[in-house]
């Protein structure tokens, strides 16, 4: 693995313990997640073929990119986030894989595709990360994303998209979905606050966790458009194909191709 990452070194964690964790504290918000990278990667090989270069956009723990390897080993794959925490997992776990990058940048900066180790990729994936930003930074960051995925190449987001035009839906779906929530948090389930305590405890964790909180503060979202949105503007930045490939409720994966 090539680290653009701090360097940060921690020997003898488990991070596959740590990956665990992470996907079940997602799964108690998304139950369905796993179905989404299916669908994420079954597109990928069916458009860019079983050795994209890939690139994995706010890639967090390396959620999508663990995947992608083991679906399709020949991939390699570029990850990027701000995060320390989430980034030192990642390091953790693909320590030694020479198919992964990884390299810390902020999104909304200007310039942050000139940290990219390539120009151009075959595919950029995502995963319940933008919702994270407002409407504009958005426009702006699609529009930067066009100019990374190469002809006949693909981006794909799969996020929270809602469609306000459907209020009483939109609110029984929110509520059978968070009495589910709250059976599992009964079973022991550790929410988004429960799973970052935890972080903040561990003796590697502990410190690129307090670094985390210094960049972002506490979890907030930004704004969260329907699916339409999405698609307009991504047509409107050169993708000449855009439409949904699953959906649920309250979550769209969609898929633009260049």
């Amino acid at each position: 693995m090539t680290d653009t990452t701090t360097g940060f070194t921690a020997a003898g964690a488990d991070w596959p313990a740590w990956q665990r964790s992470w996907d079940r504290q997602q799964e108690w918000y998304m139950p369905d997640r796993e179905e989404r990278f299916r669908i994420m990667l079954d597109m990928v090989e069916a458009l860019v073929g079983s050795t994209p270069r890939v690139l994995d956009l706010a890639c967090g723990t390396g959620t999508i990119t663990a995947r992608l390897l083991a679906r399709l080993p020949g991939a390699t794959s570029t990850g990027v986030d701000l995060d320390p925490a989430l980034l030192t997992i990642a390091e953790g776990t693909f320590a030694g894989d020479d198919r992964v990058t990884l390299v810390t940048a902020d999104l909304k900066d200007p310039d942050w595709t000139a940290k990219l180790p390539y120009d151009s990729y075959d595919a950029v994936l995502t995963a319940t990360a933008l919702h994270w930003f407002h409407s504009e930074p958005l426009a702006a960051l699609y529009g930067q994303v066009a100019g990374l995925v190469r002809a006949g190449g693909v981006f794909m987001n799969a996020d929270h998209m809602i469609d306000d035009t459907t209020p009483r839906i939109n609110a029984a779906e929110r509520a059978l979905r968070h009495t589910r929530m709250d059976r599992a948090k009964d079973g022991g389930a550790l929410d988004w606050s429960e799973w970052w305590q935890l972080a903040a405890e561990d003796p590697v964790l502990a410190e690129p966790t307090a670094r985390r909180f210094e960049i972002y503060g506490e979890h907030a979202d930004g704004e969260m458009p329907s699916a339409a949105w999405h698609a307009r503007v991504l047509r409107d930045h050169g993708f000449g194909e855009v439409r949904p490939v699953w959906c649920s409720p309250s979550d769209t994966l969609l898929l633009a191709l260049k």
